[in-house]
């Protein structure tokens, strides 16, 4: 080990790099992963030794990488065209074609594109759109989100607010007016006898109830995940999008999905807002726009969210908001090569294939004795583990069971994801099968050798 290896790269890197969310006494223990280059679904350390990565960077990069058709798109723009800003009614060629795909590809029939740089960008854009469009229209008090308890929204002030993870009272946060509605996991959060459908008929209850509590005239909007994705792969209850849609419809209550993890094909269609019959306003994306090749992220504004926007923008003469770098032309060019990249190299049909195989291998891992449930779509899934099946009852925090079983896992050359008290899993769509069962191969003796080890 050379973590304390004087000039080593694990010792330069704890000499000057402060880590989020890392689970700090790991790395203090075993030091962190400094990675030199990636081959397909695989990436590299200083020392030359091999991982795969069974969570695709940070969900985004799904083609891999080192994909030659993306580098080369990066580096001709870069020779073009390589920055420019959107402000002032100027933009890149390529950030107007992009904008022209993404509507196409989009499930509204009409809208327009904003660019930021992250997901949490967008969402923060998004929030101040509703804010300014309420105000605008005279309701200057409509400024209440909704989202979920287990949501993930971003990390920007407003975003964070808008997650509903305990570790946000670090900062004091949510900020009044961010509300968190009920959790829509079946598995944990149903009550005895409770069939899944009756459960989201009552989560759709709750919230009708939490707007009247709060008065419809005072919510802004509301933001789904079609599945929560840092909530530890949570997807919607039976029917949960076609009970609520109807009650915001009924209080004109804007839906806007985040699909930063779920959009262009992590659920096996190209939107979990088609999946799941999610039926929004407007459509959050980032992570695998660019395949995770430059940051980028994009508001998709459905037609008649778009033209009431238009319209109260127009009444302040602009719209007074925007990033330096949103809609660069270098991202623009790799996000137009990236969904080419999705729609003829068959990646999109790879995760359609193989999702069975993958569930199949969730549903393997769950025939561990503390594995209380496997649960996933397309190719995202998690493990959760539990002290005991029958009661669904939490392993003793102390354990940090998820946090062992990922070091383990990556002492094996695999990288996953602890969050949590689960494992979770999202690998790149261009994942074979044969790899597929390596991952699963390694993660099952992992938590066999894990287990033991704690004596469970």
């Amino acid at each position: 080990m050379t973590l304390h290896t004087k000039n080593s790269w694990e010792q330069r890197d704890m000499e000057s790099v402060f880590h989020g969310f890392t689970d700090l006494e790991t790395l203090k223990r075993n030091g962190p992963v400094v990675l030199t280059h990636g081959e397909g679904i695989h990436v590299f350390d200083v020392h030359g030794k091999k991982y795969m990565d069974a969570n695709s960077g940070l969900w985004n990069n799904v083609a891999g990488f080192n994909h030659q058709g993306l580098i080369d798109a990066l580096c001709q723009q870069a020779r073009r065209f390589p920055g420019y800003h959107s402000f002032f009614g100027r933009i890149g060629d390529t950030t107007v074609a992009l904008s022209e795909k993404l509507i196409q590809l989009s499930p509204f029939s009409s809208g327009k594109v904003y660019y930021t740089n992250s997901g949490s960008e967008a969402n923060d854009t998004v929030v101040k759109m509703l804010w300014m469009l309420h105000r605008r229209n005279g309701q200057p008090q409509r400024r209440k989100i909704i989202t979920r308890v287990n949501a993930y929204h971003g990390v920007t002030v407003a975003t964070a607010s808008m997650t509903g993870k305990a570790y946000n009272a670090e900062f004091g946060l949510p900020l009044p007016g961010f509300l968190h509605a009920d959790c829509p996991h079946y598995w944990r959060f149903g009550q005895a006898g409770e069939s899944e459908r009756d459960f989201s008929r009552r989560l759709s209850r709750n919230l009708e109830e939490m707007i009247i509590k709060e008065g419809p005239d005072t919510i802004a909007g509301m933001f789904c995940e079609p599945v929560q994705g840092a909530g530890g792969v949570i997807p919607p209850a039976e029917g949960y999008f076609e009970d609520i849609r109807p009650i915001l419809r009924k209080y004109g209550i804007p839906l806007i999905a985040d699909e930063v993890i779920t959009g262009f094909g992590r659920t096996g269609e190209l939107w979990g807002s088609e999946k799941y019959n999610v039926q929004p306003d407007a459509i959050v994306a980032s992570k695998c726009i660019t395949a995770g090749y430059f940051p980028m992220g994009a508001v998709i504004i459905g037609g008649d969210l778009c033209d009431a926007l238009t319209r109260v923008s127009e009444a302040a003469e602009e719209f007074p908001h925007g990033f330096t770098a949103g809609g660069n032309p270098l991202g623009s060019a790799v996000a137009l090569k990236a969904l080419e990249v999705l729609e003829t190299e068959g990646l999109l049909d790879n995760v359609r294939s193989l999702s069975p195989h993958f569930m199949d291998g969730l549903k393997r891992l769950a025939q561990h004795k503390h594995a209380g449930e496997a649960r996933g779509v397309g190719f995202m899934g998690a493990v959760e583990l539990v002290a005991d099946k029958a009661t669904k009852l939490p392993l003793d925090g102390k354990l940090q069971i998820s946090e062992r079983i990922a070091n383990k896992a990556l002492e094996k050359g695999l990288i996953c994801r602890p969050l949590g008290q689960a494992i979770v899993l999202g690998p790149p769509f261009i994942m074979t099968k044969g790899q597929m069962g390596e991952m699963f191969d390694i993660l099952d003796d992992t938590m066999t050798e894990v287990f033991a080890d704690v004596g469970l």
